[in-house]
């Protein structure tokens, strides 16, 4: 049967390749690509169509682009995914414009805001007891960070930005996505530079939770657009980057497995949560598991689906499938819970084997690899061709380098 609709996904990063290929997977169709800046991820793909529009980040050229896509295709459904932060804010801010001709599923603009701006989160989530770290919010320019403060935190200390998308606007030599903070003289010399840097807005200054990476979970969400969630994941983390710009990015975990073996009370608060805020679409929760008191603290949710997000493919969830199935076919779908286990992998064997530490989550991984419950969400047997595959080859080899020259 021929497909009823056709795909754009705005983006060129991992996200939108996992995307496309979802839906090539699934429906056999290339997605078209919308991007501001070619990234390899997709530019040496065959299975989507790429279309660059300068300043696509900007309100007037993004509509003008999505309009003249549409007009070219009257008559057609036509899904829109986006890949990042910046294209959730620009389609829930657009979105009367954008529903002439597209659909898709993202939550309101004010939950969009209370998710992504991070003092908005935290106070959300105290209100429906969501457990987060010790927080202290900074305002830039408009106060002097005294160690008086923040007595009661105990070094490293956590800093980042309040509004990621207003913080990468201004960039500055040595900008980090989070910083991992040994002493105060460098606490204050860091917000020194990101004030420098014209960003005018808060920073989070948290208590680092111990341990290390495998410490970390991922949850990913789909609810439905009447509000309901239908689909659940919740993975351990066996590495993230390590570069000062990729911190916080998944590079290993592993679904269905959690070495603390209490799941279900943070599952059940997290589905509460977003049933609660009335909360549509995809979502992601970066969580850190406190040994000290025994539970999980949340340190974001993303509005949308997560760069690590193929795993739920591989387990036999199609996360483009439920947007279809949503979308396009109204079909109602009870919830279901990922339980089954599977690897997944940005990094080549060998740095699996030589930086994850933990051993029972060490143990797991290569049991799992041998059972062949392993994926690598950029290497598609439909889609390797030789340029292709000579980035990825290279792409193994600087992740060795990388994880050889940088700790967290």
């Amino acid at each position: 049967m021929k497909n009823k609709f056709r795909v754009v996904i705005l983006g060129s990063d991992i996200n939108a390749y996992y995307m496309a290929r979802n839906f090539h997977e699934e429906y056999g169709i290339k997605a078209h690509l919308m991007v501001k800046t070619p990234m390899l991820f997709t530019s040496t793909s065959k299975i989507v169509t790429s279309e660059i529009v300068p300043g696509l980040w900007e309100k007037k050229p993004f509509l003008e682009a999505l309009n003249n896509y549409a007009n070219n295709h009257k008559g057609e459904k036509i899904l829109l995914v986006a890949s990042n932060d910046n294209y959730v804010r620009l389609i829930v801010e657009n979105k009367k414009e954008l529903e002439k001709n597209y659909t898709f599923n993202y939550p309101s603009l004010k939950i969009v805001n209370n998710l992504l701006i991070k003092e908005n989160f935290y106070e959300f989530a105290k209100k429906y007891d969501i457990d987060i770290p010790k927080t202290y919010i900074y305002t830039c320019l408009k106060e002097e960070i005294k160690e008086s403060k923040i007595k009661s935190f105990r070094y490293p200390l956590i800093l980042k930005p309040s509004d990621g998308i207003k913080y990468h606007d201004h960039e500055f030599k040595g900008q980090a996505k989070v910083y991992k903070i040994k002493d105060f003289k460098e606490l204050k010399q860091v917000i020194k530079d990101i004030e420098k840097s014209g960003y005018d807005d808060n920073l989070i200054i948290q208590e680092f939770i111990p341990g290390d990476d495998s410490m970390l979970f991922d949850s990913i969400f789909y609810c439905s657009t009447d509000k309901k969630v239908q689909l659940m994941s919740f993975a351990q983390i066996g590495l993230q980057e390590h570069t000062p710009t990729g911190i916080g990015n998944c590079t290993v975990l592993v679904n269905g497995f959690n070495e603390f073996n209490n799941t279900d009370d943070i599952k059940n608060k997290l589905i509460k949560f977003l049933e609660k805020i009335g909360y549509q679409g995809a979502a992601e929760f970066d969580l850190k598991y406190d040994i000290r008191d025994k539970k999980f603290k949340v340190f974001e949710i993303n509005p949308r689906q997560a760069r690590s997000s193929y795993y739920l493919t591989a387990c036999g969830y199609n996360l483009a499938k439920y947007l279809v199935d949503d979308l396009i076919y109204h079909k109602k779908k009870k919830f279901h819970f990922i339980d089954e286990e599977m690897v997944l992998s940005f990094v080549p064997k060998k740095v699996i084997r030589d930086y994850i530490s933990n051993e029972k989550l060490q143990k797991k991984i290569q049991e799992l690899i041998k059972q062949k419950k392993f994926t690598r969400p950029l290497r598609y047997k439909k889609d390797c061709g030789l340029k292709r595959m000579a980035w990825l080859y290279i792409r193994d080899r600087n992740y060795i380098k990388k994880y050889q020259e940088n700790e967290w």
